[in-house]
């Protein structure tokens, strides 16, 4: 007859501390989200703008939800200067924009009541933000 045999424990304390602090990072990080992503809720004065992006930077994509009651104008704004894309945001719709490099994105409130936005940002994420009257 053949004894079975049991796999022999790891006699290295290090090495298991380490591969445990591991998994429970990626497994921290990944629920929380926090994998080069930005979450905002942003609130904007009547007739006012939130500016984001407006420095040197890599690509992003912003997913957008219009959780006030005002209506949002969302446009892009190049570093080279001009606006385009153009496009308006009722009150709880969602909308996702990817921004080049060097644009900035424009959240306008066309509204006479704050404005207020969830903002999901991802990608680059060295993003200058203001607001503007």
């Amino acid at each position: 007859m053949y004894a079975a045999t049991l796999p022999q424990k790891s006699s290295n304390p290090f090495i298991m501390k380490t591969i445990l602090n591991l998994v429970c990072s990626a497994i921290l990080f990944s629920a929380c989200g926090m994998i080069g992503s930005l979450h905002s809720n942003t609130s904007i004065k009547p007739k006012e703008s939130f500016v984001l992006g407006n420095n040197k930077h890599g690509i992003f994509t912003t997913t957008l939800t219009n959780e006030g009651v005002s209506l949002l104008k969302i446009y892009k704004a190049p570093g080279t200067g001009g606006t385009h894309s153009a496009v308006f945001l009722k009150p709880k719709e969602t909308i996702r924009v990817k921004t080049d490099k060097n644009t900035a994105l424009v959240i306008q409130n066309t509204g006479e009541e704050y404005g207020s936005v969830t903002l999901k940002v991802k990608g680059d994420l060295n993003l200058g933000m203001a607001y503007n009257q």
